[in-house]
């Protein structure tokens, strides 16, 4: 039972920023040119087939990470519409067991990949049918539900596009060169997430139906993506023995994940006050963007501003935490991200309070979203670290697979039912007393690391 392939990616990605970051930077331009001169012809066409992935990635990335917006400013989309359509990126994950037994039993991987990407990309250039008349969306919903149901045939590529590609590029790349060319490309691809911020929000602010035919674009160049990275040459030495069934192996998965967390008391505590930061984090992301539009008025450009100013800030700090993270306990680390997740919380908040602002390019710049943003940064570097390797100390390394395992399906457990409470807290009470649940709610987490660090 090894999902880890979903987080492998980033795992690979932040370890070696550390790499990547630490050096100047015509010192690291010669690096990477003598990584690529090493490589022998299988790697090297890898590694183009999958630098080409990383790239509409990124764009992909960025263009779903605005689609929330873009959903209750030009669609007019209801609060609990917007909370389900972040709720199917999340849920998906509680079908990684599922799909990581199909992934193990295709004898024909590439013809699995190659059929998935098509079919969850394919609706995107349902879009294209959309209206640009916002009032035809105040009259119907037909247009929202279709939007949702588009995106979540979307995230459902996710648990088995990501580890079937992982596996290609493992059985590709040498054990030396996987980490190394994973950060090279995964660097690009931030790159291009940040250009891509920024150009869709320029975009959206022209023509705030433009998505109607970005989106169709970007669905076409993902199944190209894929279909390119299909051609990675990938050979089994042997076929996994299957003993049993396909639901009767996800049966057992479960019961081994519940006596893990029944034996091992401090991963028991790990995951418990993750619950109580995944509902904080969660409950609160849908209404965050109803904040910055109905509270706010934000502009696209203006979102798009703080989504790259958190990233930059996230990358300069990934190499510091990195170096951490191995010589702490991960219980004692995560703290750190919980804390600035409820800084996060309260000063988007507070904006409410204190309206400050000034215009700069037409982007509105608040100065409690600065402070919002830097603590988003610090929760963004550390959090990622966390959440994607904390699992693994808690066992033996080959028990890493299952650890994390338990904490994916955890994160597609809360993610069913936080976004829907967060928006019912907030159409009963208001902004305020939502993100004070979520501040308090974070404050426990914390209290329950430093406890269980501390007894355990």
């Amino acid at each position: 039972m090894s999902i880890t392939q979903i987080s492998d990616f980033m795992d690979k990605h932040q370890l070696n920023l550390n790499y990547i970051c630490k050096s100047k930077k015509h010192q690291n331009t010669k690096m990477r040119i003598q990584i690529l001169k090493s490589l022998n012809v299988k790697e090297k066409r890898t590694f183009y087939l999958h630098m080409t992935f990383q790239i509409i990635d990124g764009m992909m990335r960025a263009a779903l990470w605005i689609n929330e917006y873009v959903f209750i400013k030009s669609l007019n989309g209801s609060s609990y519409q917007l909370s389900f359509l972040f709720q199917s990126s999340v849920i998906v994950l509680m079908l990684s067991i599922l799909f990581n037994e199909l992934i193990n039993r295709a004898k024909k991987k590439k013809k699995l990949l190659r059929r998935v990407g098509i079919l969850t990309h394919l609706p995107l250039l349902l879009l294209l049918f959309f209206p640009k008349n916002p009032e035809l969306y105040s009259v119907s919903s037909i247009y929202h539900y279709v939007f949702l149901f588009i995106f979540f045939t979307y995230y459902i590529s996710y648990p088995i596009v990501l580890p079937t590609i992982n596996l290609f590029l493992k059985n590709s790349y040498s054990k030396d060169n996987f980490g190394k060319m994973y950060g090279i490309s995964s660097s690009v691809r931030q790159i291009v997430m940040m250009i891509t911020f920024f150009a869709l929000g320029l975009l959206l602010d022209a023509d705030g139906f433009s998505f109607t035919w970005f989106f169709p674009i970007l669905g076409i160049l993902g199944i190209i993506s894929i279909l390119l990275i299909g051609r990675i040459e990938f050979t089994l030495d042997t076929l996994p023995e299957i003993t049993e069934g396909i639901l009767q192996s996800v049966v057992s998965s479960f019961k081994k994940m519940v006596k893990m967390l029944k034996t091992n008391r401090a991963y028991f505590d790990y995951q418990l006050a993750y619950m109580f930061y995944g509902f904080a984090f969660m409950s609160t992301r849908s209404v965050i963007n109803i904040f910055y539009d109905q509270a706010l008025s934000l502009n696209y450009s203006s979102v798009a501003f703080y989504q790259n100013a958190y990233n930059i800030i996230a990358i300069v700090l990934l190499p510091v935490f990195g170096k951490v993270i191995g010589k702490v306990d991960p219980r004692k680390f995560t703290i750190i991200p919980f804390i600035s997740m409820a800084g996060y919380i309260l000063f988007t908040g507070l904006t409410k309070f204190f309206p400050y602002s000034f215009e700069i390019w037409k982007l509105d710049i608040y100065v409690t979203l600065l402070i919002a943003t830097i603590f988003y940064g610090f929760f963004f570097s550390t959090m990622l670290l966390s959440w994607n390797i904390g699992s693994s100390y808690f066992g033996r390394d080959e028990e890493a697979g299952d650890y994390q395992a338990i904490h994916l399906f955890g994160t597609g457990l809360r993610g069913a039912v936080s976004p829907l409470i967060g928006v019912v807290l907030y159409e009963l009470f208001g902004f305020s007393l939502t993100f004070g649940i979520a501040v308090f709610s974070l404050l426990i987490a914390v209290y329950i690391m430093r406890y269980s660090y501390k007894r355990r």
